[in-house]
């Protein structure tokens, strides 16, 4: 079970509103789609990944005090360097399968 952010009380985690003070806890009646609210007089937009890189299209930014899609900065880690430059697994096949292919077709031109 969790808590109620407005009161505090236990709710079920699959609570659509909070039936002690009828506060809504997810996004558009979907128990699947959380609602992010801020606890404070912070908006969320100001720790959000999404105003950072300017990506945004929320109609409430940057003063959106709810939100379905916050992401907060700090929760993301920071990608490596191996983990940028490494080349993904099914491109490297790709590439070998194509050199083959061209080596087979060369070699069948110039045995002509």
């Amino acid at each position: 079970m969790s808590a109620c952010p407005r009161c505090d009380r236990p709710i079920p985690n699959t609570a659509i509103r909070c039936p002690h003070c009828n506060l809504t806890l997810t996004a558009h009646g979907h128990a699947g789609m959380p609602l992010h609210r801020a606890t404070d007089d912070t908006p969320l937009c100001a720790t959000c990944t999404y105003d950072a890189d300017d990506s945004c299209t929320f109609p409430n930014r940057p003063a959106a005090m709810t939100c379905t899609l916050y992401q907060s900065v700090q929760a993301l880690p920071e990608p490596t360097r191996q983990e940028i430059y490494q080349m993904p697994r099914r491109r490297k096949y790709v590439i070998w399968v194509a050199i083959a292919i061209l080596i087979i077709l060369s070699l069948i031109i110039a045995s002509l």
